[in-house]
């Protein structure tokens, strides 16, 4: 990629963060603030992949295609690695969502059970833990 390109993805990447703040932050102060902020900040971001994308797959398909056979078995073990940890953590991001949430009303109501709550709690974000192991592992062996 060449340095005009790079600093043009940047560019975008830095407004399509900073105008929705701006928009949000330094805006009126009514409720619609927040749609409109939301809209600004959904336009740019799929503006800023539409860039991205025309940049990225601009280039010569020949050399796409040794590069993809080059790479053979490592380019399946790389998505395998990518999807172990993305759904562990996705899986694991529910049920601490729904532990943390019955933990904190149990809590609430009695402080005693803080400890086993606790418990719960971390069994839930164990899941994550243990796709990374996996992923670890699948990239261990590329």
């Amino acid at each position: 990629m060449s340095l005009l390109v790079k600093i043009t993805l940047a560019a975008a990447l830095i407004l399509s963060i900073v105008v929705p703040f701006g928009a949000f932050a330094f805006g009126e102060k009514t409720k619609g603030r927040y749609k409109k902020a939301l809209g600004i900040n959904i336009f740019l971001f799929f503006a800023t992949i539409a860039v991205s994308s025309i940049f990225m797959f601009s280039g010569d398909a020949v050399a796409a295609e040794t590069a993809a056979a080059a790479s053979g078995v490592a380019g399946w073990g790389y998505l395998a690695a990518a999807l172990s940890t993305g759904l562990a953590c996705i899986g694991g991001g529910i049920a601490v969502s729904a532990a943390a949430s019955a933990a904190l009303g149990a809590i609430s109501e009695d402080g005693s059970i803080l400890g086993k709550s606790l418990i719960f709690v971390g069994l839930a974000e164990g899941v994550c833990l243990y796709g990374l192991i996996i992923s670890f592992m699948i990239l261990g062996k590329l």
